[in-house]
Formats: structure tokens, sequence, C-alpha cells
């Protein structure tokens, strides 16, 4: 893997960004309206108090200081909107962190990333003891939600060591790092261009004005609760109601209660609150007509789930695709339900794509499965090199093109129908599987809750096929009967290399931080599970 280095560009003067122009406007506007709701308390945060989060920052923080990469552990839902935006507001860089991180995690974290400052909370400043020696200087961010108050930063402890200048040629407001699961992290640098393109390109798709508040019980240091959540409401005028855990026994009160009018989700959480009619939740009649849709993305959605969501609750599913990598949304289904293809991701919003065959890379035609590339202005073009040093690792292929590592077919119409990761691919005596396809069959039965199908080493064949399932909760159903209906299934509606040839029940997958299953670790159950 080849790295590049550029030279530094000499350190600048705080100046105005494209965010703080926006949250300009913002106070100008309606400076006391709420902004961020927290869902799981009375807690809000106005424009006006991120404004005036973001001159604290500025004062404390300043950019014209030495290039600062600041890391952002913060728990409180509305403080780390507010903080993420006062930073961006100000010229910081800013990268989010998991506030559930381990002290090893944090301190390796604050290395691979080179961070200058850490920002904590009331629940993470037990951190701040700890950090001592670890070369940044660490903050708490107090005050925010209390009436009359913004956030402020106070500091707990300066760093002792001079502090590195991160100036880098790339320019990055926010940076993120890859899970690692197949090996060390990935960096991801994106610009403030970048954030508000894919910003701008969510609020344009869905429709978004000042009056519309939507619902994000997502993790907030994701991408997708930064762009499509909080930039899109920055950018768009209207308000946000966050909660960083799911409480799905209040989940439809609090959408209610809220007066959202479209929900931000993933697939784990269309499953997990629709297991009972909406006509059994303490809520609104009005509500299913309020809310415009529910919005998926992160993992592709099973069509059996995204049926029984719609069927239990009278809101429509409007399908999307992202990646970090490409701040955010890539594609999304048509806002008008009559025109969505179901099984679909939708067409491009705001990138161009591609899907090629992976020898060669010809543009394959419609209705071939090969790996897709995108390319465009919210697309990066490098990753950051490790330890916060100012080189670069290409991303891109020499046509200027980003490999998204992803499978997928477009149809006639261009829709795009995603398969799968590459690594995921089950190669089975040379016939090729792709696991949602199992998975779509055994999550069709209303007693599983979660499916999972990975490829276990065959001595002659290479692989075969193997599943995992879950049960829905309360469901009693035998679990004898139950695979035998699965194996039944999977015969009636798969070619026969395609069937698993053991299905287990599991108490539970293993699975990220928004839900979606970590396929590398249902591998490792494969060595352990017992079959039934």
């Amino acid at each position: 893997m080849s790295m590049h280095r550029r030279p530094q560009r000499p350190a600048t003067e705080s100046r105005g960004t494209p965010i703080s122009g926006l949250l300009r406007a913002r106070t100008a506007g309606t400076p006391a309206r709420a902004a961020f709701v927290e869902g799981s308390s009375v807690r809000s945060v106005s424009w006006e108090g991120v404004a005036r989060h973001a001159q604290d920052l500025a004062s404390k923080l300043p950019v014209g200081d030495g290039g600062r990469r600041v890391g952002l552990a913060l728990d409180g839902a509305t403080q780390f909107c507010s903080t993420y935006l006062a930073g961006l507001a100000c010229g910081l860089c800013v990268a989010p962190l998991d506030p559930r991180a381990t002290l090893e995690e944090i301190r390796r974290q604050v290395v691979e990333l080179g961070l200058t400052d850490l920002l904590l909370d009331a629940p993470t400043a037990g951190l701040a003891g700890p950090m001592l020696g670890s070369g940044v200087d660490v903050w708490c961010v107090d005050g925010q939600g209390k009436p009359g108050r913004s956030a402020s930063l106070a500091n707990l402890h300066r760093a002792q060591a001079p502090r590195v200048s991160h100036r880098h040629h790339l320019d990055p407001a926010v940076i993120l790092r890859t899970s690692g699961s197949t090996g060390r992290p990935k960096l991801i640098p994106l610009t403030q261009a970048q954030l508000l393109h894919g910003a701008g390109q969510v609020v344009a798709h869905h429709r978004l004005t000042h009056n519309d508040r939507g619902y994000c019980p997502l993790p907030l240091f994701h991408i997708n609760a930064q762009v499509v959540g909080i930039l899109s409401t920055l950018v768009c005028g209207g308000s946000l109601v966050v909660d960083r855990r799911l409480a799905r026994d209040r989940f439809w009160e609090t959408a209610d209660g809220s007066g959202a009018t479209w929900l931000n989700l993933v697939p784990a959480i269309l499953s997990a609150v629709s297991e009972r009619p909406i006509s059994e939740q303490p809520i609104s009649e009005q509500l299913s007509a309020r809310i415009r849709f529910a919005r998926s993305a992160s993992s592709p959605l099973a069509e059996p789930v995204r049926r029984r969501f719609e069927e239990t609750t009278g809101i429509a599913v409007l399908e999307t695709y992202g990646m970090t990598e490409a701040a955010g949304q890539i594609t999304a289904n048509p806002l008008d339900p009559r025109e969505r293809r179901p099984g679909s991701v939708g067409l491009p919003a705001g990138v161009d794509l591609r899907v090629v065959a992976e020898i060669g890379l010809e543009v394959v035609p419609p209705g071939q499965v090969g790996t897709v590339q995108v390319s465009g202005p919210s697309v990066i073009s490098a990753y950051l090199g490790p330890d916060g040093a100012d080189e670069t690792i290409p991303a891109l292929t020499p046509d200027r093109w980003l490999p998204t590592g992803d499978l997928a077919w477009r149809d006639t119409d261009g829709f795009v129908f995603l398969m799968g990761r590459t690594d995921d691919l089950i190669n089975r005596g040379g016939e090729k599987l792709y696991p949602s396809e199992i998975e779509a069959v055994l999550l069709s039965d209303p007693r599983v809750a979660a499916a999972s199908a990975v490829g276990r080493p065959h001595p002659s064949l290479g692989a075969e096929p193997v599943a995992f399932v879950v049960l829905r909760q309360g469901d009693g159903s035998g679990a004898l009967a139950l695979i035998r209906d699965l194996h039944r299934a999977c015969s009636a509606s798969l070619s026969y290399y395609k069937r698993p040839v053991e299905i287990t029940i599991t108490e539970q997958l293993p699975v990220g931080a928004t839900g979606k299953v970590q396929r590398s670790l249902v591998r490792d159950l494969v060595a352990g599970a017992t079959p039934r």
C-alpha cells in the first residue's frame, strides 16, 4: 500500500467556514427555536445555544494555536450535536468517538487519530484522570440542556508536551475510523464541502424543510447520524430528536410525543419496533399520517422486514445506501412510494455510480452482479496515514472511482440492488451464492427476528453455506419444528447449492453500533455452534 506525503500548509487564523455561515443564518432566523431535542429527557438546545457554544470553543481552542484535532467522547445526545456543530463552525477538525469505548480503546484512538484535545462530558468525565500523560488536553463540556444556559468548556488537564501541529493538505473537518475488522482501521477525512454536499443531497431528495422534525435513535459517532441527522437539520433549518441508544419500549411514544415527521433508522430497528402492531402501542392515531417515511440505511433491508414494518405501522420505508467515504448517502429510492422498487436501495443521489466486473473492470449490463464504484463531490480521494501523520493512502482507481467493496446489480431503469460484500460471497464448488438470498428466506418466517448466513470450510467444495437465526421475543415455538420448517422453506425457494446445510438457533448475533450483523464474527460461531 503506497503513501504520499505533501508539504504542510502554514497555520492560519480562525476563519469563517461554510458551516459557520449556515449557523449564522439559523440564529438570524429563529435563534430560540429548539434545534436538537433529547428524546429520553426534556433537554434541548437552540440554534442560539449552538452559536454561543461555538464562540466558547473558539476562545478556548483557537484554530490559530496550531492545527487541532479534537476528539469528542460525549455521551449526552444534545451535548454531542451542539459540540459537533460548534466545533465545525469555528474551524476545528473533530473526531467523534464511541463514548462506550474502554480506556485502552480511547488511548489507542488518541494516537491513531493524532488528537491534540479530548472533550468529555459528565458521563465520560471519569476518563480525565487516566488520560494524564497521554499528550492531549482534556476538557469537559458542561451546562447543555439547562434552561438559559449553553454548553461551556472547562479544562480538566493540560498536556505537558508541546502540541503537534496537524495542518493537513486535505483540510479535513471530520476524521472517522473504519471498524478495522479486516486489519488496521482506516482513517477517513471529510471536508466541510463534502459533508455539506452529502447533507444537501439528503435535504433535496427527502424534501426536508424548516417544518420537519426528524427522529434519529442512532449512534452519533457514525456518519449517518452526523450527515443525515445533524447536518441535514442545519441545512434545512428544521429540528432533530436524538437518542444515543434505542429504547424499544418507548420508541413510538417518543416519536409521537416529539412531533416527528420522519424517522432515520436501520434494519435492526425496523425489525425490533415492528414486532407488535402499531394499534397496540400507546400512541396517537395521527402518527402514521404525520410521519412521511422511515428511512433505512447502514445495511441491506431484507424484504420480509420491510413488508412487516409497513404492514404493522402504516409507515412507508425509504430504502437508501451509503458509506462513510462518500459522506453518507449514495443512493435512495424515490420519495413517491409508488415509484420505489422493493428490495432496491434506489437510484444514485448526488454521486455517480457504476457496477463493474471483478476482472477487467468493464461496466456490466443490467441484471449482472458486479462490484460497486462511486465518484462525486462528496467522495474522498485518499485515506489518512497512521498516527496523524501528513501522509495519504490513495483510495481511488486510476480513473478516479472509489471501490466500495459492495456487490450489486442494476435493473434497466438504473435501480441498484445490493447483494452483499465481496468478501461475503460463498463459493460452493464453483457455484457463487450470496448470503442475502438465504437470509431473506429465513426472515420470511414470522418467528425469526434476525438471520445470518456464512460459508463454512469444506474439504472438497471449498465452502458450504450454514445459517444462524435468532427467535423473536416471546416466541415459544419448538426449536426442532422451526428448524424443519426453515429447511423446507429454503428447499422451496432456493436452488440446491444455495440451501444451508445447517441452521442453528442462537440467542443473539454479533452486531455493530448501528445494529448491522458483523458477518466476520458470525464466521467465528461456526466452529463452536451446536447444530439442531
